[in-house]
């Protein structure tokens, strides 16, 4: 009987399974991603992307990393499982949308980005840009990331509870103007009376969601669901031991946060300290 493959410690994720195996082609070979596009005839940042889950590549360079490495077949089954894992991910991200727009409550922890619900264009460009999005793509989800902040204006808005870590307040923008445009929005967001805004400052250290962003919403019914994610996906929780978890999580998180006047007071502290720079 043939030696069985071990494959314990490698990602069970298809789409992060797939980058590891594109560096692990690459990497046996000795090859640099620079000698890699030289052969294939594509940018070596688009391998490096690869590499690094930013993007899935398209079929006809699969294919030719496919004949590269001798494996005809594999990569291209694996990019398919993958990319079907990313289209289930955007059904599912469909579907919270869905849920929010019919939220009776929201509460929310943020890492290291304001939510989408309280992001300015300017900051809601520059984060999706950085996340590999150009052109006319770009435009569309800044509109539709702008569309979504009407959810939280007029009579009939859900009550909206978000606490952010302090590396929120201290991660920039590029142009100092459009950093205190979004920092003046949260200070604005944070005196609504529907609007309940905490700072978890660096000072009360590691936490139950230290690497987590979380939003929870409250349905009509009774029911709370939950959404965790991060750079790369999300994951809608209704199974409600799941979400009790994670509520947990929370509340212990909430108790390490600043009080709401105290932390408007640090918002205000930290847009003071941003220069003000005539805009070109």
């Amino acid at each position: 009987m043939p030696e069985r493959r071990v494959v314990t410690g490698r990602s069970q994720n298809p789409r992060e399974r797939f980058a590891e195996e594109l560096r692990r082609l690459r990497t046996e070979r000795g090859e640099s991603l620079r000698q890699l596009g030289e052969q294939l005839g594509w940018d070596a940042s688009l391998f490096g992307k690869m590499e690094s889950g930013e993007t899935m590549g398209g079929p006809e360079v699969v294919e030719a990393l496919d004949t590269h490495y001798g494996l005809p077949g594999l990569l291209i089954a694996m990019w398919e499982i993958a990319m079907g894992d990313v289209t289930r991910f955007k059904e599912q991200y469909q579907r919270y949308m869905g849920y929010e727009a019919k939220a009776v409550s929201l509460w929310q922890y943020s890492v290291g980005a304001p939510p989408g619900l309280l992001q300015t264009p300017a900051y809601a460009r520059e984060i999706l840009a950085a996340g590999g999005i150009r052109g006319v793509e770009l435009d569309q989800q800044v509109e539709a990331r702008m569309s979504r902040r009407k959810l939280l204006e007029g009579p009939s808005s859900p009550a909206f509870r978000v606490i952010l870590s302090e590396a929120v307040l201290r991660t920039q923008l590029s142009d100092p103007n459009d950093w205190r445009g979004q920092l003046e929005h949260l200070a604005e967001a944070a005196e609504r009376p529907k609007i309940k805004l905490q700072i978890v400052p660096f000072s009360a250290g590691p936490h139950s969601l230290t690497n987590t962003d979380v939003m929870f919403l409250r349905m009509p019914n009774g029911t709370t669901m939950a959404y965790p994610e991060n750079d790369l996906r999300g994951e809608l929780i209704e199974e409600s031991s799941r979400v009790e978890q994670l509520q947990l999580r929370y509340d212990s998180m909430r108790d390490l946060a600043l009080p709401l006047a105290e932390s408007r007071k640090f918002i205000t502290r930290v847009l003071e300290e941003v220069p003000c720079e005539p805009s070109t």
